[in-house]
């Protein structure tokens, strides 16, 4: 990945350019890819406490008395019955049952509900939701560009919040999420993150980003981490990446999450069709989590082959672990393919890997 001068700027982006970031152009925005060494960043995650700019991401906001229906319309999950200040996981699939995007839907009030979607997907979720909206009372509204989104990740990150913010933090549960003040800015906290680790995602004013990112920079032990650091945390955690584990022609049961689409719940929703018919046939392609025994690291795109040197998979995700010392990687396994024996082809050289259980890592 290089720079992009016609990409978009977070609010942060000042500050990363003064902190010596390798900027790149990551979803049509300028993102650190690295501040100095990404190993160190993701060791300061594991170990201490990272700070991401996630200000790429969007923030799609439903509101009014058929909010919550057309998002169970809208969504493969069961979104109504969430109480105020809960967060859930969940997608928003195609009528062939295909992802469009893997989501996060927070509510905040009775009739109003953030949707957090991934930066390249933006525009398509705004109007895929504006679209199965249009028989509810509700309305859609894309505040992506008036937010910044900060996240900090890793054991010290409850313990370092606390020193900028009276909120009760210590009551606040994994994906779940409330309205304070931090380091003298509003912001919605929220306890979600996507490193494997505790962690709070800070959703601000894009004119206080400066001033937010500076007050928990100035922490000692506070790391700058980058999209590096940021995606070999979510691969040892397990965590799909949309565009690799995740795309239009795959779907959530192939990727192992078919937990999150909800067939039983009242109401009819996109995809719903297609998705219980798959729900009812032998399990196709799926996805498996790969360690190998070299020092060679599967790439996304390699082909997975069986014994006798027949391609039957192909790698999603793939690099050295920082934490396990090894090479991992997430790959797509034909149907019927059995797990002794493989290799992965890495450059025309087949190096035999183990098949294990997701995730990789996963925090005491």
């Amino acid at each position: 990945m290089s720079a992009d001068p016609t990409a978009k700027k977070t609010p942060l982006h000042d500050v990363h350019q003064d902190l010596g970031a390798n900027l790149v152009d990551f979803a049509g925005y300028l993102m650190p890819l690295r501040y100095a060494s990404e190993t160190a960043e993701h060791q300061a995650v594991r170990t201490g406490a990272g700070l991401f700019d996630l200000s790429h991401m969007g923030e799609i906001f439903l509101s009014g008395p058929g909010a919550a229906a057309a998002l169970d319309h809208a969504l493969v999950g069961n979104l109504s019955p969430m109480a105020v200040g809960k967060a859930r996981y969940t997608m928003i699939c195609d009528p062939d049952g295909g992802v469009l995007d893997d989501l996060i839907v927070y509510r905040l009030a009775d009739e109003t509900w953030m949707v957090v979607a991934n930066a390249a997907n933006v525009a398509v979720v705004r109007e895929a939701l504006t679209e199965r909206a249009a028989g509810f009372e509700a309305a859609v509204d894309d505040r992506s560009d008036a937010y910044a989104l900060i996240a900090l990740q890793g054991p010290r990150s409850q313990a370092i919040l606390e020193g900028f913010t009276g909120a009760p933090l210590a009551g606040l549960r994994y994906y779940a999420i409330l309205a304070d003040r931090v380091a003298g800015v509003d912001a919605l906290i929220a306890r979600t993150g996507y490193t494997g680790e505790d962690g709070f995602e800070l959703f601000v004013d894009a004119a206080d980003a400066v001033a937010l990112w500076k007050a928990l920079a100035a922490v000692d032990g506070v790391v700058p981490a980058g999209l590096s650091a940021r995606d070999t945390l979510r691969l040892e955690a397990g965590m799909p990446l949309y565009g690799n584990e995740l795309t239009r022609e795959t779907t959530p049961f192939e990727a192992g999450l078919g937990r999150v689409v909800k067939l039983d719940k009242a109401v009819d929703f996109v995809g719903k069709a297609a998705l219980a018919a798959q729900a009812q046939t032998p399990a196709g392609r799926r996805l498996v989590g790969l360690v190998a025994r070299g020092r060679r690291a599967p790439r996304k795109g390699y082909q997975v082959v069986a014994p006798d040197g027949t391609p039957c998979g192909v790698v999603t995700s793939g690099a050295p672990s920082p934490t396990l010392g090894t090479p991992i990687a997430m790959a797509y396994l034909d149907s019927g393919v059995g797990e002794a024996g493989l290799a992965v082809d890495v450059r025309g050289r087949q190096e035999p890997v183990d098949v294990v259980a997701l995730p990789f890592y996963k925090r005491s």
